[in-house]
């Protein structure tokens, strides 16, 4: 990437030397070598054309790229000869390839490009020691008009250095913080993965370790119902039953932890349309007849590529989260749009919202803001995996007094995806 933007930077040094000179001829009594300056202008653009399709190729390393602003350095120092030396104004532009250099390579490439910038401009004075000062151009103005025109070119020397540093600088700029945005992204996805993985290692260890204890918890229960007495006290029938229910719930538990908690192992990817996807987490969902559902045509006539029950489950968590805090009656809005190349499902309820310290942590594994028995803080941390999985992204906005927004996008399947399904 960096070398594509020299190649960018290039292109605009031969148009701005071909402007420069061009008016330099007509606009001034400077006589240039018109003729030597074209063809090294041409030669700029044929190298340049080569350096462009190299790099679409080549595998461009710090030296590599050191080595084409090496030879920039001399183009420049050419050019500054033919077209008045040492006094040329627009030796400015060593400082350029300085500066570009500093935020492109590493320190040992900077400092030698730094020296050969000065050695480059160091070696004009040598050369007009031995053949005269502005030795390749002519002039028909006093010393006055050559002052002059040498402070105008100053200005125009100094601008068009200011604008190409601040323009590329802040390009680099921009290219390392969304660098590290993206290091920072993928950080947080290997934390969710590992986070994963000691999930599913735990579900699967307390499903072993707490099955046979429940199964005989159970069985003990159930062998003390059938063997009280007749004029046993309801109450002690009462606690056997509560005994039972209890140890059912917790093997549901159990079951559901040992089913979700993994990346949906063992269920096959298949391409889903998302007008089954939508049906197939409505089914069965509590509180079905409160949610305003929004589809427009083009979302429910594509299709998405993932594990059918898993993504089911994700959208159906979403909902009942989203009935769970809106008020006794209130709708959910649910709506489903391309956007893009992505599809977009979105859940809007009219709860309480959240605070930003509580939407900060939302997605962490068992972190939940609901009364106990009423989930287990698992839902959106396996959601938005589910969703990274894919190649997708899941979001949550929430305002406090307004409602919560929890939005998941995922890729629309290909065609080439369908018929191979």
């Amino acid at each position: 990437m960096n070398l594509s933007w020299i190649v960018q930077l290039h292109w605009w040094a031969i148009l701005g030397q071909g402007v420069v000179i061009s008016g330099a001829s007509a606009w001034s009594d400077i006589g240039l070598p018109a003729t030597t300056l074209v063809v090294l202008l041409v030669l700029e653009a044929a190298g340049n054309l080569v350096l462009g399709e190299w790099a679409k190729r080549a595998r461009v390393t710090d030296g590599a790229i050191a080595v084409v602003m090496l030879l920039d350095a001399v183009v420049l120092t050419v050019l500054l000869d033919l077209t008045g030396g040492a006094s040329n104004p627009f030796s400015t532009l060593y400082l350029v390839n300085i500066a570009l250099a500093a935020v492109l390579l590493p320190p040992r490439w900077s400092w030698l490009l730094m020296g050969a910038s000065l050695a480059g401009f160091g070696s004009l004075f040598v050369h007009e020691r031995f053949f005269g000062a502005g030795h390749h151009i002519s002039s028909k103005m006093d010393y006055a008009q050559m002052m002059a025109a040498h402070l105008r070119g100053m200005w125009v020397a100094f601008a068009l250095a200011a604008v190409f540093v601040v323009f590329f600088v802040q390009r680099v700029t921009r290219a390392l913080a969304d660098r590290e945005k993206e290091l920072q992204e993928a950080r947080a996805r290997g934390e969710r993965r590992e986070k994963l993985a000691s999930l599913a290692t735990l579900a699967a260890g307390a499903a072993h370790e707490l099955s046979t204890p429940l199964s005989t918890i159970a069985v003990v229960a159930n062998e003390l119902q059938r063997s009280l007495p007749v004029e046993s006290s309801q109450a002690a029938r009462d606690d056997l039953t509560l005994v039972r229910e209890q140890v059912a719930r917790c093997r549901e538990i159990l079951d559901r932890m040992a089913a979700h908690a993994g990346e949906n192992v063992g269920e096959r990817l298949a391409v889903l349309p998302v007008g089954d996807w939508i049906a197939a987490a409505l089914e069965g969902l509590s509180g079905r007849e409160r949610v305003l559902v929004e589809i427009a045509p083009e979302a429910r006539a594509a299709a998405l590529s993932g594990p059918p029950r898993g993504l089911a489950d994700a959208l159906r968590g979403l909902l009942k989260n989203a009935i769970q805090a809106s008020p006794p009656g209130a709708e959910v809005a649910f709506r489903a749009a391309p956007a893009g190349d992505r599809i977009r499902l979105s859940v809007v309820d009219r709860g309480r919202g959240m605070t930003p310290d509580v939407l900060s942590r939302v997605g962490e594994p068992f972190f939940t803001t609901k009364v106990p028995g009423e989930g287990m803080g698992l839902g959106l941390f396996l959601t938005r995996a589910l969703a990274e999985q894919l190649g997708g992204a899941f979001h949550i906005t929430s305002t406090p007094g307004e409602g919560t927004e929890a939005r998941i996008d995922l890729p629309a399947s290909r065609a080439g995806d369908r018929r191979s399904a």
